[in-house]
């Protein structure tokens, strides 16, 4: 939840530059010392005014703010804008508040929280919501996105000869009535007593003031908008942009922390299934003072706000005024969130475009039905929890408990028509969340306003939480390799360096030397260079692979040796410096690594026909690291072993991750997967290596394993298998014990163990250790193949 969010580019004047004296929008106030001391108003402001004689769309342009004295590590402060700017009208952006002042501005048409210098700063009308990057008034002026800029005080960014000057915690500066803009600050705008006024005309003294709950005083009669109104029969309010006054709803939740603000709902509902009769109210860093319970009448704007570029929208009213009618009024019923309520189609579809405008068919899809519910109080009674607490305390519910259970108590996730419909986030607004994993219970009843969040889609805002049943679920111990049985087993250890703390290194050690069973080989992905983020181009990851198998050692694992291939500095995707590579730990007391001197980062392995079989050119060595498949990308690592006096080949994976996808919860569906792209090149990349391999000796062994960041039935996947050259272990188990990792309460496929048609005698295990649980050593579970190289095709 925050400020007005952006909304979509519309069409926009064709300002190049500021240097001819501007025509229509221009910054008429600028006043920073709001709630300081000896104030009378309690919070800055800027005020725009329109010279012109046509509306200007402010839908995609932001103020922003720079302290006047600013240093290199200065940054532009930005709060987005709404709506338009009338012709001969003014427009209000409030900003911080202080604790001071006894006056609240009129209600703003925009709000921000930016902590303005009373004496000195810099405010800039910039086309879009991007920061500038700016620190001079050549530069600042230069810039096309820049329409008018307000230097006061002594700021060094600002127009003409000099700032404007005298502003202080009981003056701001100010353009004459005739919005003269000469280009000139110290000109143009001159010091005086602050009049905020915003589009409706409203000043501090003519009513309608903001705040940040009760106490608005003036009529208690109702106006003629209602909460339904607002939310109409789409995503997006038909009121959006627009000032709405004393719109009646009892308070249903407050939040104090973080994005501050309440539900009201109306308990007056209409007939119409698809408008929801709840909003939130959003009071920005301004601590509410309303209670639940609280019957208010609420004056602001609406504005539709969008957590991110491919999120729904969440309804708002913003800038508001409350006046509280009474308290302790019962609250309405709440809707119930169950099998018999929830869709089982999950959204409707606008062929990759936007559902935001299509009206809502809240029986028909369960995307329509959460939306139809937004800001209203829900419950749901005894929930499987499907997705185990964050580190922000939420976690995910099933209201479905039949919706494809895993065998653990986990919700699957097994094609892209089927995202699972009973999903919801919960989080409570009163207390700390329960530490729950996956397969335990809320117990009772919950029960709280529904809210749509950036992370997850809609999330239940509890005001009372069930409570916590635990199930005990326990980490699984896979069974020990048989001494004619290879152990081959894939993990990604997330981010794993040296400056680790040693806690992190233990559990992960106890994961492979106890839950894995100690394999005899295992393939690691996310292994980071030796000081991991610190981007100073250390490439060795020596210390961090020393650390980690003593750590294995001491948990009572054999002592691994290792092999990988260096990237080049920044060149392999992951976090910044972290030089992110896949690495093979090996038992030489089980299994040798044939060493083939020549490999690097650059340089391509390939196989080799010989009168014994196949091998590798390089071993270690890449897979045409140089193809543009691997841009930003970690390449894959490939091995010779030999186990028992047979020949194995290991490729270990970490394709490229699933950023930039559009989420499934998002306004665009059906959601575009642009990351498969890039995956898919670097499937027919391993493809094609193994049918090389397989050419030069079709009874070849060979494992490919690791992180594909891709799902079981994914076209990467696809692509990886054709011609038949892998088999994908994972489709081996039942389908209910499907899954390695677990997202939005989705248990998912990501990481995989395929194997060449000459394995025929394996046994094969997904071990689940980290995903279903709140404590986790990483976030992916790993797997081992155990293989019966003396049974297999070709021995």
């Amino acid at each position: 939840m925050g400020a007005v969010g952006a909304l979509a580019l519309t069409a926009l004047p064709a300002w190049t530059a500021v240097a001819a004296p501007s025509a229509t929008a221009v910054i008429s106030e600028v006043y920073g010392g709001g709630g300081n001391s000896g104030a009378t108003l309690t919070r800055d402001f800027v005020e725009l005014a329109n010279a012109g004689s046509e509306v200007f769309d402010l839908s995609a342009y932001s103020v922003q703010y720079l302290p006047g004295t600013a240093s290199a590590s200065s940054q532009w402060q930005v709060t987005a804008l709404g709506g338009s700017l009338a012709a001969g009208g003014h427009y209000l952006v409030g900003e911080g508040t202080g604790s001071g002042g006894t006056t609240a501005l009129p209600t703003p048409d925009a709000a921000g929280s930016i902590a303005m210098s009373a004496t000195t700063g810099t405010i800039a009308l910039v086309s879009g919501t991007t920061a500038l990057t700016c620190k001079t008034a050549a530069d600042c002026t230069a810039d096309s996105r820049v329409l008018d800029v307000v230097g006061y005080g002594t700021a060094v960014v600002r127009e003409g000869s000099g700032p404007a000057t005298g502003a202080s915690n009981t003056a701001s500066v100010a353009r004459a009535d005739s919005l003269a803009d000469t280009d000139d600050n110290a000109t143009d705008l001159t010091a005086g007593t602050p009049t905020p006024v915003n589009s409706a005309g409203q000043t501090p003294d003519s009513g309608g003031g903001e705040g940040g709950g009760g106490g608005g005083g003036g009529t208690t009669d109702p106006g003629t908008v209602r909460v339904h109104d607002i939310q109409g029969t789409t995503r997006l309010s038909p009121y959006a942009g627009k000032a709405v006054t004393r719109v009646p709803g009892i308070v249903t939740g407050v939040r104090t922390s973080g994005s501050k603000g309440y539900w009201i709902q109306d308990p007056e509902a209409d007939s119409d299934a698809r408008t929801s009769e709840g909003v939130f109210v959003y009071t920005g860093s301004t601590t509410p003072t309303v209670a639940v319970g609280d019957s208010v009448l609420v004056t602001g704007r609406v504005t539709e706000y969008h957590p991110s570029s491919t999120s729904q929208s969440v309804t708002e009213i913003t800038g508001p005024t409350a006046t509280v009618v009474s308290a302790g009024n019962a609250l309405p019923e709440p809707v119930k969130l169950d099998e018999t309520t929830v869709p089982d189609a999950y959204t409707p579809e606008a062929d990759g475009g936007s559902i935001e405008a299509l009206a809502l068919e809240p029986g028909s899809y369960a995307l329509d039905f959460y939306e139809s519910l937004e800001g209203m109080r829900t419950t749901f009674t005894d929930a499987r929890v499907v997705g185990a607490t964050d580190a922000y305390d939420e976690l995910w519910v099933t209201v479905k408990p039949d919706e494809h259970p895993t065998k653990r108590g986990g919700t699957l996730y097994s094609s892209y028509a089927e995202p699972n419909t009973g999903r919801v986030k919960v989080a409570s607004l009163d207390t700390t969340g329960p530490v729950a994993n996956v397969g335990d219970e809320l117990s009772g009843t919950t029960t709280g306003p529904l809210d749509y969040s950036t992370y997850g889609g809609y999330i239940l805002q509890a005001t009372q939480l069930g409570t916590l049943s635990s199930e005990g679920l326990k980490q699984e111990v896979t069974r020990r390799q048989k001494g004619d049985e290879l152990a081959v087993a894939t993990y990604n250890v997330e981010n794993l360096d040296a400056l680790d703390d040693q806690k992190k290194f233990d559990r992960l050690a106890q994961g492979v030397a106890v839950n894995l069973n100690s394999p005899d080989i295992v393939a690691l992905e996310e292994i980071q260079d030796d000081n991991g983020a610190t981007n100073d181009g250390t490439l060795t990851s020596e210390a961090t692979l020393t650390k980690f198998t003593t750590a294995i050692r001491a948990a009572g694992g054999p002592r691994y040796s290792w092999r990988y291939i260096a990237p080049e500095n920044n060149q392999d995707g992951g976090e910044p410096g972290g030089n992110i590579r896949q690495v093979f730990l090996f038992n030489p007391k089980r299994v040798s690594f044939t060493d083939r001197a020549g490999g690097d980062a650059t340089t391509a392995t390939s196989v080799v026909k010989t009168r014994k079989g196949a091998h590798l050119t390089y071993s270690p060595g890449r897979i045409n690291p140089t193809s543009d498949a691997w841009d930003s990308s970690r390449k894959p690592l490939v091995g010779e072993f030999v186990f028992h006096g047979e020949p194995v080949f290991v490729i270990a994976n970490h394709f490229t991750s699933k950023g930039g996808d559009q989420p499934l919860h998002g306004r665009y569906q059906q959601p575009a997967r642009s990351s498969e792209t890039q995956r898919a090149a670097q499937a027919a990349e391993v493809n094609t290596f193994v049918k090389s391999l397989l050419a030069a000796d079709k009874d070849a062994k060979a494992v490919v394993l690791g992180d594909l960041n891709d799902f079981e039935f994914s076209g990467t996947v696809t692509t990886l298998t054709s011609g038949g050259v892998l088999r994908p272990l994972i489709t081996t188990l039942p389908p209910a014990e499907r899954y390695t990792y677990v997202y939005d309460g989705n248990s998912q496929t990501l990481d995989h163990t395929l194997t060449t048609p000459a394995v025929t005698h394996f046994d094969y295990d997904v071990v689940h250790i980290n995903a279903e649980f709140a404590d986790q050593a990483s976030d992916h579970d790993p797997q081992i193949v155990r293989i019966d190289v003396s049974r297999c095709r070709g021995h």
